[in-house]
């Protein structure tokens, strides 16, 4: 394996996204990452479908979409954790693990002898990571907890959506379920940073990382905006509560997006465009005075706007170096030069679909280079490999756990 993780070997007992987006970071950056999952259903998210993976043949598969979005680089065991033989092949994973990610209940693996107080007795530098809903503190800790349940009460949907004025709007929630994404990012910093710690302290530690705190922790600008005015932002359609213009404009034949994220470009704006006197009037010179002034010069930008098709805008946008862009649909996405250049999007074998296409890390290093070379698992696919490489057991121990239930 190559990647800056490369010496690091993951136990990832988590299932959906929030966790299992933060194992696959770690997996992403070179770590040895081995998922256990239940016998005969594994993941929760292998549920969640359709869609499905299609084989060669373009038949569909049993295999979901949605599951191989988080779990690329893994290697998938079964262990069924409720008996004390599963609990035994856990601790033994541990035992040999840096990290360990998990996203079950408050207290619930303690119960089987699987939490952080009972694994470092055998394995002191082990780095425990438990994502959950609500943390592992509080009168909440006890709730489920989902991402949109924590985009509703960590106030994002209250300023997603258009205006509650207009047709259409409302609170809603994100296109992507951003906080288990926003919280898998955040698990995977704290995990990467206790990595560091442990290099000079040799000590491992527990991780709680929460949805609605990060939830919370993700409001940036708009908590801020709260803090200094002591009013709750209101959601305004694609337009930005701070900067104007920074939306999205009706085109002659379609939409786009417009960026000045300062004066300057609001300048260079109003020189491409032919509408030089918009920069000069004293309601629109400053960020400041566009803000206050924001409807009026919206409405002005809108009949502008509308005199040419969205390829014009794009183009003399583009030449006048001011920053713009179309509003793509996924399938557009994948056609851009640009995305095609970095190469995000790319296929993996894969032991049921034959291949699978899969979206590359955003990561990029220049001495450890991240290689994609271990495709989503089909349920339990590595488990006599790790039972036997890993674990050393026999083939009469494998044969047994087999026909016991464990595995």
């Amino acid at each position: 394996m190559s990647g800056p993780l490369s010496h690091i070997k993951v136990l990832d007992l988590s299932r959906v996204l929030a966790a299992p987006w933060a194992a696959q970071n770690l997996a992403d950056l070179g770590a040895d990452v081995i998922k256990v999952e239940r016998p005969q259903k594994g993941d929760d998210s292998r549920a969640y479908a359709p869609p499905y993976l299609k084989d060669a043949n373009g038949k569909e598969t049993r295999e979901s979409a949605y599951f191989c979005a988080a779990n690329r680089g893994k290697k998938s065991i079964t262990i069924n954790i409720s008996k004390p033989e599963g609990q035994a092949l856990v601790r033994e994973l541990a035992k040999q693990s840096d990290v360990l990610v998990e996203n079950y209940k408050v207290g619930d693996l303690a119960r089987y002898g699987l939490g952080y107080d009972d694994l470092k007795k055998d394995n002191p530098g082990l780095i425990y990571c438990s994502v959950t809903g609500f943390g592992q503190t509080g009168p909440d800790k006890d709730r489920p907890g989902y991402d949109f349940m924590a985009q509703g009460m960590g106030g994002l949907m209250s300023i997603t959506g258009e205006r509650d004025e207009l047709p259409g709007g409302g609170p809603q929630r994100v296109g992507v379920p951003i906080i288990d994404l926003t919280t898998g990012m955040y698990a995977t910093i704290a995990i990467c940073a206790a990595i560091a710690n442990r290099a000079v302290t040799g000590k491992g530690q527990w991780i709680d990382v929460a949805l609605l705190d990060s939830c919370v922790a993700f409001l940036a600008n708009q908590a801020m905006n709260y803090f200094a005015t002591g009013e709750s932002p209101r959601p305004l359609g694609n337009a930005h509560p701070n900067i104007v213009p920074y939306q999205t404009f009706k085109t002659a034949d379609g939409a786009l997006i417009l960026a000045c994220g300062n004066d300057n470009l609001f300048n260079k704006f109003c020189e491409a465009a032919g509408c030089t006197h918009l920069s000069k009037d004293a309601r629109f010179s400053t960020n400041g005075e566009r803000v206050t002034n924001r409807d009026e010069i919206t409405r002005l930008l809108n009949e502008i706007f509308l005199q040419r098709p969205t390829k014009a805008w794009v183009k003399l946008l583009d030449e006048a170096g001011v920053a713009n862009g179309p509003i793509n649909t996924i399938e557009k996405v994948f056609e851009e030069p640009q995305v095609q250049a970095r190469g995000l999007k790319f296929e993996l074998p894969h032991a049921v679909a034959g291949t699978v296409p899969l979206i590359a890390s955003p990561m990029r290093f220049s001495g450890t280079p991240i290689k994609h070379e271990v495709p989503p698992p089909a349920l339990g696919q590595h488990t006599d490999e790790i039972l036997r490489g890993v674990l050393n057991k026999s083939d009469a121990d494998i044969a047994k756990l087999k026909s016991t239930g464990i595995v």
